[in-house]
């Protein structure tokens, strides 16, 4: 199997707001701290990927701005090839993320810009690319006709098929079918099968209803409760692993999949995969930001080491 990695997604810069709590609408309260940096969900999981020492390609679209110009560097920080086409009709994407101070828990608002105008036909003209990969990942910040072409392509060149449902939306009919892998966290499994998760028990439930759907197999991240997984092996509970204290939970969800597509371009077995990407998200979260939290690929094994 084709060691490339190619993830389709989205691009935008973060600016993330540390507050106390949320204001309310009319509301100004003042903040505890600011940062701008590189986010959205594909681009994360591409440096998550490429951090985590996989052969990464991204497929986007960018504007032609300051945040592009972001793009670009935290790109070849990672060692991501990206596969960009230029348009001076829009922006480059931007996100607007609280963080609460004192848990680290976030709610985002994300304005994708360009990016969120792919279309089918920039997923054919990068056709060839898609086909050479080993590992395909896409989410759902662009549009679902495009991420549903790209599947298709993926998986008639024999790729292994990674979706990432998020955000929290109905699925195309038959796009689960696609998919070797379907990532949702506990809202978007609940948006795609009706059952509430509020525990495994109820993530089992979820990813068996996923599999039904077509799904190959289902991973339901939990967060600080790890993963379930359910696959042709049945329902496995992979706990989470403990990296030290929580800093930020934003782009946790995306180094999870960064670095499972990472094992997986390996030929890492699922249930390994599923703990290389675990704790790829456990240091992460000990960590301020999205894609500058990604570790490193020795970090992630000497974390699974020392829990072994």
């Amino acid at each position: 199997m084709s060691e490339k990695i190619v993830i389709l997604g989205v691009f935008v810069a973060d600016t993330t707001y540390r507050a106390a709590r949320q204001p309310r609408m009319g509301e100004t309260i003042l903040g505890d701290g600011f940062a701008l940096g590189p986010g959205g969900k594909g681009s994360n999981q591409a440096v998550a990927a490429a951090m985590a020492g996989g052969d990464v390609h991204f497929l986007t679209r960018l504007g032609r701005d300051p945040f592009a110009d972001m793009a670009l560097a935290t790109w070849k920080r990672a060692g991501v090839t990206p596969a960009v086409s230029w348009h001076d009709d829009g922006y480059t994407g931007a996100a607007c993320i609280h963080v609460d101070s004192a848990s680290g828990d976030n709610a985002i608002i994300i304005c994708p810009g360009v990016g969120g105008s792919i279309s089918p036909a920039d997923i054919e003209a990068h056709g060839g690319l898609i086909g050479e990969a080993g590992v395909f990942v896409t989410q759902l910040e662009q549009p679902m006709d495009a991420a549903q072409r790209a599947l298709e392509l993926a998986r008639a060149g024999g790729a292994t098929t990674v979706l990432n449902p998020a955000p929290a939306v109905s699925l195309a009919e038959g796009m689960l079918a696609l998919c070797d892998y379907a990532t949702p966290n506990e809202t978007e499994a609940e948006a795609l099968t009706g059952i509430r998760v509020a525990g495994i028990d109820d993530a089992s439930r979820a990813a068996a209803a996923l599999r039904r759907l077509g799904a190959g197999a289902a991973l339901i991240t939990l967060g600080e409760n790890g993963v379930l997984y359910h696959g042709a092996e049945g329902a496995v509970h992979v706990p989470a692993l403990d990296a030290g204290p929580v800093v930020e939970t934003t782009g946790a969800g995306d180094a999870f999949n960064g670095g499972f597509a990472a094992a997986l371009a390996r030929g890492t077995p699922p249930l390994e995969a599923v703990r290389f990407g675990c704790a790829t998200a456990a240091i992460s979260v000990t960590r301020a930001g999205t894609a500058p939290s990604m570790p490193a690929r020795a970090e992630i094994e000497a974390l699974l080491a020392a829990t072994a």
